[in-house]
């Protein structure tokens, strides 16, 4: 068990420092092109789809029964309804544009563009905390399930670490600052896979790994719908979307099929 908690842990902190990728993206090129963010938010949407469908929310029916299964699986929805309806945050490609760098940006006044970009990464900070948490429940079901969440996450969370980066660059001009946000949005994650270890390892059995995994599916789900191919959409780039979300798929069934 010990070593299946440092591998969830390890997981989901290479998930979460992804961030730390899409920032460097965003500092050296400061003009990513549409398609690239189109393609990786479907593709992550996609593999999260899959992933929540056919593994967690199976899993967690196996080990509970249907009725509690869907319950958990409603009750992660609802959570991450809560989350979006009382911690808004700006999401990229929404209302900010990646592609206005330091001497580009519109006439807009640079302490409401770094307030903002503040918001954007604290929204982000505070969203990660349950990515991190679900990372780890599919991790300690099994080490298979735990790659393939782990992979999807860090997906969407290298146009989250460019989104912070360029906006607070955008604002400031200061290359390390931007870099230092998107990395403190980054460690949201195993924070929160280390607080899922110490509340819920204790006591953990069948029923409540079920449960949990049950809710992380519904956590993944609205992600995916409410934010990953909305804003993926957003960029003009539609076909290429539903490619990416068809790619995201296709690449967790053949892994799976494979492992």
């Amino acid at each position: 068990m010990q070593s299946n908690i440092s591998f969830a842990l390890l997981a989901t902190s290479l998930a979460g420092l992804s961030t730390i990728a899409g920032s460097l993206i965003g500092l050296l090129t400061c003009n990513p092109s549409p398609r690239f963010l189109t393609i990786t938010l479907g593709f992550s949407a996609g593999a999260m789809l899959l992933v929540s469908f056919t593994e967690l929310l199976q899993s967690g029916i196996e080990s509970l029964g249907l009725t509690m299964a869907y319950l958990s699986f409603f009750a992660g929805i609802l959570l991450m309804f809560m989350l979006d309806a009382f911690i808004p945050h700006v999401y990229m490609g929404e209302r900010c544009d990646l592609h206005g760098g330091p001497g580009k940006q519109p006439d807009t006044d640079k302490e409401r563009l770094t307030r903002a970009s503040v918001l954007l990464a604290v929204g982000i900070i505070i969203h990660n905390f349950p990515e991190g948490m679900a990372s780890f429940a599919g991790a300690i079901q099994n080490r298979q399930l735990g790659i393939s969440i782990a992979f999807a996450i860090a997906l969407h969370n290298i146009p989250e670490g460019l989104a912070v980066s360029t906006m607070m660059y955008s604002a400031t001009g200061n290359r390390w600052q931007a870099f230092l946000w998107a990395f403190l949005a980054g460690i949201a994650e195993p924070f929160g896979a280390c607080l899922a270890a110490l509340t819920v390892m204790p006591g953990l059995n069948g029923a409540v790994l079920g449960a949990m995994l049950s809710a992380v599916a519904g956590i993944m789900v609205f992600i995916s719908l409410d934010e990953l191919i909305p804003v993926s959409r957003s960029f003009g780039e539609d076909h290429l979307s539903i490619i990416g979300i068809i790619m995201g798929m296709a690449v967790m069934a053949i892994g799976k099929l494979i492992l």
